[in-house]
């Protein structure tokens, strides 16, 4: 019983995760959206004490007041999330650089990427993420965010 409660607990715990991420865009620095060639790409960064300690483990997500989660997700213009390769990284304003490692999620129809992030308080972040689409199209989202150790 127990292995069959599992996998339905982890595709509502992944479903779960988007729709909050999503949802409740105050408490994650609300998600944000640009137009890049024929996509839209919604992402945004999420504090990871967002995430209770249990749920942090199974996922394997580092919890901290200095650390995050970024969210990407790519869709057509249907609205349909589409597999893409993602690279890149990020810069402080002292010009310290960390690379970006994203994990492909996909439940059901939904596809995004996730990637950990170390962060200072009150530390703005400029971040470049290279997109490339089945087709070999590259596209660049660029933003900048400001972290905080409050989950602010």
């Amino acid at each position: 019983m127990l292995k069959l409660i599992r996998p339905i607990w982890d595709s509502f715990f992944i479903l779960a995760l988007v729709l909050v991420l999503f949802t409740f865009g105050a408490r994650v620095h609300a998600e944000q959206k640009q137009r890049l060639g024929a996509y839209d790409v919604h992402y945004v960064v999420v504090p990871s004490t967002f995430f209770n300690k249990e749920i942090a483990e199974r996922y394997g997500i580092d919890r901290g007041r200095d650390r995050a989660l970024i969210n990407v997700s790519v869709l057509n213009q249907d609205q349909i999330a589409v597999p893409v390769s993602l690279e890149g990284d990020m810069a402080n304003l002292l010009g310290q650089r960390q690379t970006l490692v994203f994990r492909e999620v996909s439940e059901g129809t939904a596809i995004y990427y996730l990637a950990p992030i170390r962060h200072a308080d009150r530390e703005t972040l400029r971040f470049s993420i290279r997109i490339t689409d089945a087709d070999n199209i590259t596209e660049e989202l660029k933003f900048q965010q400001q972290m905080f150790w409050d989950g602010r």
